[in-house]
């Protein structure tokens, strides 16, 4: 497995190797201290299994590089690790295509079990925001069954429809590359591998799909 560490913290990415060691016997981890050596890694590592990202980082930010992500390498889970508590900063996250936000204050053991999901195909949404949405949305995270995000319910309900990229992208007001990493991630969550099963699979597991106004 290889994983790359964007983070410009030598004390936090070492921090990090050590929980990492438990993730995997044979783990290759690849550090990056900005966003264009984060991107730099990215072209030379296309076999990338996950990308570690941090937010804040000296120059461009996190969302820069995880818009390169979504534009270049749309299967390669991205999850978020910050020290941003901004509800914010989470939604637009997980809107532009990341597997998960972590919160850099998450223990050790939570953190793995929120890696192996991701690796696993699900999504990581942090309970802090978790509660946020069972407080504002129940009907929907009650129907979530998927582990879906808002947004990525909203590109399955578009996708059932029969919706393109470019439609659902134009409907959705997000780019192309962005409903691509979230049509990619609905079909590993879902267990499916295309859009058609994807739709069969809803139906079966009584998912219930947002209304999109057109």
């Amino acid at each position: 497995m290889k994983i790359l560490i964007a983070d410009d913290h030598a004390l936090f990415r070492e921090g990090l190797r050590h929980v990492l060691d438990d993730l995997t016997e044979t783990l290759t981890v690849l550090e990056a201290i900005d966003c264009p050596s984060t991107m730099q890694h990215a072209r030379e590592h296309s076999d990338l299994d996950l990308v570690l990202l941090d937010l804040h980082m000296p120059g461009e930010d996190g969302f820069t590089a995880l818009e390169f992500f979504a534009a270049h390498l749309p299967a390669t889970p991205v999850v978020i690790l910050s020290a941003s508590d901004k509800r914010s900063d989470m939604q637009r996250s997980l809107d532009m295509g990341a597997m998960g936000f972590i919160p850099k204050d998450t223990s050790g053991p939570v953190m793995l079990s929120a890696l192996n999901l991701v690796l696993s195909g699900g999504v990581y949404i942090p309970p802090s925001m978790l509660k946020a949405e069972e407080q504002t949305r129940p009907t929907t995270t009650q129907q979530n069954t998927a582990g879906l995000t808002p947004r990525q319910l909203e590109v399955l309900a578009l996708l059932v429809e029969g919706g393109a990229n470019k439609e659902i992208a134009h409907r959705l007001n997000l780019a192309e590359a962005t409903v691509k990493m979230h049509v990619t991630a609905i079909l590993r969550c879902l267990n499916v591998n295309n859009r058609t099963r994807a739709a069969h699979a809803v139906e079966q597991a009584g998912i219930r799909l947002p209304e999109i106004s057109t």
